[in-house]
């Protein structure tokens, strides 16, 4: 299949986390910060830098991904102040995604509401109401440019994001009719925290055209306690379902990229040392 890296996991100097990329056999590149700005922020002249290399390098970028809509809450409402500075950014980051070449953007979706749908009296007592609602009216407009723009947006399912698993970002793109053009970017380590098993729970929900692009990490969470860390791979609660998810994606002829997040670090602060620790067992099971 084909894998990659999200690059500043292992340096936001590209030209090293490059070299660390040939050094692993890794061709796809993952773009959120190179040097100390975000994608969308980036000159023409630094855009032009990181394609030259790039391209010299033979990397092909498989996704741009900043941050966007990351922090809003369900209270924002469409062309308000915030809203609108996150759909400036996504401009940007769709020009950088033609010049590069990128066949994807990620965004995020607002803050989590922890209840949202309820039963038997959930609805009354638990639900915050009407807070799924406010959802797919701030993501539309961002839809409706890629689609102008003959991009694919790829929605993550993030830890305290409204879309935080497989069924509400599947939920999302059927709301908002927008399958040709939203997918979900499905990060199962992400998952695990409100406890969506990724095989075959989670897998089954975008299996069908709804799955865009893949990180790959492994975690322990403690909900109860609040608590998340990440785990060297193969060591943490997805140990015994990466290489099933695989064997699926294989199954299915998956043509999108796995991106291989590299965010654990043993104890010493230093990402690169975790990256070149999981990294082999990385492609043992999604190569």
């Amino acid at each position: 299949m084909k894998l990659g890296v999200i690059c500043d996991g292992i340096s936001r100097d590209l030209t090293h986390a490059v070299n660390v990329m040939d050094e692993f056999g890794l061709e796809y590149a993952e773009l959120q910060f190179v040097g100390e700005k975000e994608v969308g922020d980036h000159s023409p002249a630094e855009i032009a830098e990181i394609k030259a290399l790039l391209s010299d390098r033979g990397k092909p970028v498989s996704c741009l991904s900043r941050h966007i809509f990351a922090g809003m809450t369900t209270a924002n409402r469409p062309g308000d102040e915030l809203h609108q500075k996150h759909m400036d950014a996504l401009k940007r980051v769709i020009d950088m995604a033609h010049e590069l070449g990128s066949p994807l953007v990620r965004i995020m979706t607002p803050k989590k509401e922890q209840i949202l749908w309820g039963k038997n009296g959930a609805e009354k007592w638990n639900v915050a109401k009407g807070a799924w609602d406010t959802v797919a009216p701030l993501i539309a407009p961002a839809v409706e440019v890629a689609r102008s723009e003959g991009l694919t947006l790829v929605v993550e399912t993030g830890n305290g994001t409204m879309v935080n698993s497989n069924y509400t970002g599947r939920r999302l793109i059927d709301d908002l009719d927008a399958k040709d053009t939203l997918k979900v970017l499905w990060d199962p380590a992400n998952n695990c925290w409100c406890h969506e098993t990724a095989y075959p729970d989670g897998y089954e929900e975008v299996r069908d055209g709804y799955l865009g692009h893949v990180h790959i990490k492994d975690v322990q969470v403690d909900t109860p306690r609040a608590t998340l860390e990440v785990r060297e791979m193969g060591q943490g609660q997805l140990a015994d379902q990466f290489q099933p998810m695989a064997d699926a994606l294989r199954e299915d002829n998956y043509d999108g990229v796995i991106s291989f997040e590299s965010v654990y670090h043993p104890g010493n602060g230093d990402f690169e040392a975790g990256f070149r620790q999981c990294i082999e067992k990385f492609k043992t099971l999604f190569g």
